[in-house]
C-alpha cells in the first residue's frame, strides 16, 4: 500500500467518525457513556473477529503482548473519555477538541523519540489547531466539563496514535490488533456501565440505531482502517489526516442537530482542510519512519 492510499483510507475513517459523532451524542438519551462504549466496541470486535479465522497473520513475536496491552489500554481510555465528554459538550465542540490531538502527536513523537517534525507537519499542525479554535468559537474562555473531557481524550488519542504506529511497524498483525483493542474496551467499559445502573433492555432497544452506526462504521470499519493504514504512514501524518473528522462532525451536526456554524467557524473549517492538503502534498519523513520501526 502506498502512502497516498493509506491517507485516503484515513480520510475515509475520518468521515465515518465525523458522521458517527452525532450518534455518540444522541445515544446518551438511552444509555450511559460506559454502556455505549462497551456495546459499540463489542459489536466492532465481533464483526472483525471472524477475519482472524479466514486470514492467517504472522506469528506473534517477542514483545507482542506488552505492546498490545499498551495500545489497547490507551485506545479504551481515549474512547471512553471521549464518549463521556458528550454529556456536556456539543457535537461541534467535542469534534474539534478531540482533534487537537493532531497537534499533540508530532510533539509526543519529538519528546519520546527525538524525531523533530518536518516543516510541513508543523505548518499543518498549526493550521489544524487554529482552524479547530475558530470552528469551536474560541470557547476556551468558557470551557465546560464536557469540553475539558474532550481535550483530555485528545491527549490519550495522541499517545495511542504514536504507540499504534510503532506497534504496527514492529509486529504488523492488524486484524489481531484491531480485535484486541475493541474487546479490551468492551471488557473495561461494560462492567462499569452495569455497576452504574445505566443499562436496561428498554435503553438498549432505543439505542439500536446508534449502536448500529457506531459499532459497524465508527468502530469496526473506521478503527480497522486506521490500524491497517498506520503501517504505511507516520503518526504525525495520520493524526492530521484524521483531523478531518472535525469537519465531517460539524457538517453532520449542522444537518441532523441544527448546530449552526458561524462565518468564523466556516473559516476554521477551511483552515482544517488546508492543513490536510498541505500534509497530503508533502514528502514523507522516511528517516523518521525507519527510526520508529527499528526502535
Amino acid at each position: 500500500m502506498s502512502r497516498f492510499q493509506a491517507n485516503l483510507l484515513l480520510l475515509l475513517a475520518a468521515a465515518m467518525w465525523g458522521g458517527g459523532n452525532v450518534a455518540q451524542k444522541t445515544i446518551l438519551e438511552d444509555l450511559d457513556p460506559f454502556s455505549a462504549v462497551g456495546l459499540r466496541a463489542l459489536i466492532g470486535g465481533l464483526l472483525v473477529l471472524p477475519l482472524m479465522l479466514c486470514i492467517r497473520e504472522e506469528p506473534a513475536e517477542r514483545g507482542w503482548w506488552p505492546s498490545l496491552f499498551n495500545v489497547a489500554g490507551l485506545f479504551a481510555v481515549a474512547l471512553t473519555i471521549q464518549q463521556v465528554s458528550y454529556l456536556e459538550s456539543s457535537v461541534t465542540n467535542a469534534s474539534f477538541l478531540v482533534n487537537t490531538g493532531a497537534v499533540m502527536t508530532p510533539l509526543i513523537v519529538w519528546l519520546m523519540y527525538r524525531i523533530r517534525p518536518s516543516i510541513p507537519v508543523i505548518l499543518a499542525g498549526l493550521m489544524m489547531l487554529s482552524g479547530s479554535l475558530l470552528m469551536s468559537g474560541g470557547m476556551f474562555a468558557s470551557v465546560s466539563r464536557g469540553d475539558a473531557a474532550a481535550f483530555v481524550s485528545a491527549i490519550f488519542y495522541a499517545f495511542w496514535i504514536v504507540q499504534l504506529e510503532r506497534h504496527m511497524r514492529t509486529f504488523r498483525r492488524p486484524i489481531a490488533t484491531t480485535v484486541a483493542q475493541f474487546l479490551t474496551a468492551a471488557l473495561l467499559a461494560l462492567p462499569i456501565g452495569a455497576a452504574c445502573g445505566g443499562f436496561s433492555l428498554h435503553g438498549l432497544y432505543g439505542a439500536m440505531p446508534e449502536l448500529g452506526i457506531l459499532g459497524v462504521f465508527s468502530t469496526a470499519l473506521a478503527f480497522g482502517l486506521m490500524t491497517v493504514s498506520q503501517r504505511f504512514t507516520t503518526a504525525s501524518h495520520a493524526a492530521i489526516i484524521v483531523g478531518a473528522e472535525s469537519v465531517f462532525g460539524a457538517a453532520a451536526a449542522f444537518l441532523l442537530l441544527g448546530e449552526r456554524p458561524s462565518s468564523i467557524a466556516l473559516l476554521g473549517a477551511l483552515l482544517v482542510l488546508a492543513s490536510i492538503v498541505t500534509l497530503a502534498l508533502s514528502r514523507q519523513q522516511v528517516q523518521a519512519v525507519d527510526l520508529l520501526s527499528k526502535d
